[in-house]
């Protein structure tokens, strides 16, 4: 049972990882809109990767789609599709105000929510006992964490602003900090029905075992309604970006090939974090889906601040804003060490 716990916890940290990572490429997509990079990863994040992996794993599950609950697959297309606007709203902070601290906010909000009401609404009697209490704290200590980290990141707004040599050629335009901070708390909250979606469709996980399907082919049915639903309200919000600025002409550009490629990057990076999330969250036990989304958002904030790092996001802020960040990243390593240890 330890065995499969840390099989679980480090299998989360490994989404976190991606998670933290897959905006990276948006760093050197300049010669594109954004509306033209966020409809091709929603094209391969929402659509083909999920259909790749369904193939792989359990080619003929998909007829159990029709035969599942119908009030669970409700859920997990009507969740998928409010999640796309969150995610809509996170494509675009990443543009306004970095990578850094677009994550920062947006992980914050995201993991109190997402973490808390799943318990709540599946397994309340936890929230009395070690486990929850134990959840509870690795909750404070991450938003802790989160806190030194934004605080970090507002200091490094006032001392640099919108400086291009920090934005590289990052998609997209820089947007006034309130502005963007409308941003990241929708997409924060949106974001966290995400995993809420995905713990009350868990129905359809526990039909496709009953029909002889594995724990990760049975997940996968979930993901599939899900992003799904989230991919029509972000292509329909690129499809309308890109006949009001006339930016599909840009799919057709020279040495586009490279575009495609880091586009389908971000794809493969964000979407293969879901689906490992999904094999990770069973193993975590009745707590899995309270656990592992803290576990994964807070080593993905981590990872994001540390590529801001390295790009040159921090260039010219006071040390003491350095401070901040460094301190934060450090709880937020206590934070995870306290949720991995949850179910224990």
């Amino acid at each position: 049972m330890h065995d499969v716990l840390v099989a679980g916890a480090l299998l989360a940290v490994l989404s976190g990882v991606m998670n933290g990572l897959f905006t990276l490429p948006m760093r050197f997509l300049g010669r594109w809109s954004w509306e033209n990079v966020w409809s091709v990863f929603i094209v391969g994040a929402c659509l083909l990767l999920p259909a790749v992996v369904v193939a792989v794993s359990a080619p003929g599950s998909w007829s159990l789609l029709l035969e599942a609950p119908g009030r669970a697959e409700a859920i997990a297309v009507g969740t998928g599709f409010a999640w796309g606007f969150g995610a809509i709203m996170f494509g675009q902070s990443v543009s306004a105000i970095g990578i850094a601290l677009a994550n920062t906010f947006v992980l914050a909000i995201s993991s109190a929510f997402g973490s808390l009401i799943p318990m709540l609404l599946l397994t309340p009697n936890k929230i009395h006992e070690r486990a929850g209490h134990v959840v509870l704290a690795g909750i404070a200590v991450e938003i802790c964490g989160i806190a030194l980290c934004g605080r970090a990141g507002l200091l490094r707004e006032r001392a640099a602003g919108g400086k291009s040599d920090q934005r590289g050629d990052l998609v997209g335009e820089a947007r006034p900090l309130a502005a963007a901070f409308l941003l990241v708390i929708g997409s924060g909250l949106l974001s966290a029905v995400f995993n809420i979606g995905f713990a009350l469709a868990q129905p359809i996980a526990r039909f496709g075992q009953v029909q002889g399907l594995s724990e990760f082919a049975s997940t996968n049915l979930i993901w599939v309604l899900m992003l799904g639903g989230g991919a029509i309200s972000n292509l329909g919000f690129c499809v309308f970006l890109l006949l009001k600025n006339v930016s599909g002409r840009k799919f057709l550009q020279p040495g586009g090939a490279r575009l495609y490629g880091l586009g389908l990057l971000m794809a493969a990076l964000w979407g293969g974090s879901i689906f490992v999330y999904g094999l990770a969250t069973p193993k975590l036990g009745s707590l899995g889906a309270s656990i592992g989304w803290p576990l994964s958002l807070a080593t993905g904030l981590l990872v994001a601040n540390i590529v801001g790092l390295l790009l040159g996001e921090w260039k010219g802020v006071p040390r003491r804003a350095m401070g901040w960040m460094l301190s934060g990243i450090g709880i937020l390593v206590a934070a995870i060490v306290i949720l991995s240890r949850a179910n224990q």
